[in-house]
């Protein structure tokens, strides 16, 4: 009788494997899994310009969406004018890489616009090599506001919110422009979020009409606070935001994934695991929160209107946030200061947040086509068989292959993995469909590697 060995909380017998063993050795034909490429890009990032960034954001008194557009200095019109000027100055820098322009449309009716408002939007796209019509795009905000939300003349800093994000998005411009990708970048400055998200809702719907495949969104906002209303100060940690079930999920799908899982694993959702791995990964001192709700208890931001169409987005933003420094009129009561000032902001946060983007931009816009078409079959079977469609053409050419991944059910991130090669289909011997969730993701050559695609409707980021 051959004898039982117990190895962790696998059984062994001598020659043969049990299902549900660790993660299998990595073939040597694997491409490395490190971009080394990134650490560059992340060292690369200045709090200083990012500092001088948001003063100047500052500078235009309020950002308010209401506000002024005619002043050269004041108002939402300056501010605009300025992120679009700084976009062409950064472009001049790569030779012309970046495509600048304004996207808006105008705004009437509404509770916080209720008379007719040009929304204006700024938008910078830095082509692709070889898939120039898939995107990640990053955003932050360019307006801001007081405690009354249609005040559009009061002193409106907005140094946090969201002066941080949209310096944020200037600086991942000015590093990642001296760089060439395969797939496309999108810097957004969007206007309007502080009177219902119509900047992001304007540039969403602009991207179906003129067909951008626009894979991930990474909003931005406030990522510049470390000192939270709750005491706690910590320049370590920042939160993502995420979607659980799609926005646009069918009743069809929905009770698809009833049997077959997926209520944590929207493309949203995995983007924001994506996040969290390459914080730990390429961003010393930081560590991300992963929080399973669409974003702020109540509350809201431009990453939804992406998701209202079928986008994947998410929110990264601070971890303890101080409400007298957001939507407040500047005023000092009873010894205690209100208003989102500079003061309030710590650049070096600031500095490690946009790094975290661009971190995550690389390696996306680096990456070959995200996984389409992922299908899974096991059921009363001893292993897993996945499929997916197999990348071809030019938008593949430095598709390297496939990793497989898989994780038990109750555990946030993906725990275990596989690289299969460039093929179109997988089968996990001896790992039983029912003990765990799977996945599928995409490797160029150099390492960068897409989000990971959870199979169905439920995981899909489209075609």
């Amino acid at each position: 009788m051959r004898k039982l060995v117990l190895l962790g909380t696998v059984l062994l017998m001598p020659g043969l494997l049990i299902a549900g063993t660790a993660q299998a050795q990595t073939p040597q034909h694997a491409p490395p899994s490190e971009v080394l490429a990134v650490h560059d890009y992340v060292a690369a990032v200045s709090p200083d310009r990012i500092e001088a960034d948001i003063r100047t954001l500052v500078g235009f008194g309020t950002r308010h969406t209401l506000s002024e557009t005619q002043s050269e200095t004041r108002g939402i019109g300056a501010a605009r004018r300025w992120i679009h000027d700084e976009f062409e100055r950064i472009s001049a820098d790569c030779g012309g890489c970046l495509e600048v322009m304004y996207v808006s449309d105008t705004i009437s009716g509404e509770t916080r616009i209720p008379e007719p408002t040009e929304v204006v939007s700024v938008i910078a796209i830095q082509r692709g090599r070889i898939d120039p019509d898939r995107y990640v795009l990053m955003s932050g905000d360019i307006d801001s506001r007081v405690t009354d939300p249609l005040d559009g003349t009061s002193d409106s800093p907005g140094a946090n919110d969201n002066a941080s994000g949209m310096a944020g998005v200037i600086e991942a411009a000015r590093v990642l422009s001296q760089h060439e990708f395969d797939g496309s970048i999108i810097y957004a400055g969007l206007s309007g979020e502080e009177q219902g998200l119509f900047g992001g809702q304007i540039l969403a719907a602009h991207a179906l009409e003129n067909g951008w495949r626009i894979k991930a969104v990474l909003n931005n906002d406030m990522i510049g606070n470390i000192s939270g209303i709750n005491g706690v100060t910590n320049n370590a940690t920042a939160r993502v935001f995420s979607e659980g079930t799609r926005d646009v999920e069918t009743p069809e799908e929905a009770r698809a994934r009833r049997f077959t899982g997926g209520e944590v694993d929207s493309a949203s959702r995995n983007l924001a695991r994506m996040v969290d791995r390459t914080a730990d990964q390429y961003i010393p001192n930081l560590d991300v929160m992963m929080v399973y709700r669409l974003d702020r208890f109540g509350r809201g931001g431009h990453h939804r209107p992406f998701n209202a169409v079928g986008i994947p987005g998410v929110r990264i933003m601070e971890t303890n946030e101080h409400y007298d420094r957001q939507h407040q009129d500047l005023r000092t009561e009873d010894g205690r200061p209100y208003g989102d000032t500079i003061d309030g902001v710590d650049f070096d946060y600031a500095a490690k947040l946009t790094s975290l983007n661009i971190a995550v931009m690389a390696q996306i816009a680096g990456a070959p086509p995200i996984p389409a078409n992922v299908s899974i079959e096991g059921a009363v079977q001893p292993s897993t068989h996945l499929s997916w469609t197999l990348a071809s053409g030019s938008a593949a050419a430095n598709l390297a292959g496939y990793r497989v991944h898989w994780r038990l059910t109750d555990q946030p991130q993906w725990t275990h993995s596989r690289f299969v090669g460039a093929v179109g289909e997988y089968t996990l011997e001896n790992v039983v469909i029912d003990n765990y969730y799977f996945g599928v993701s995409a490797v160029a050559r150099d390492g960068s590697e897409t989000p990971v695609v959870f199979p169905g409707a439920a995981g899909s980021f489209g075609e």
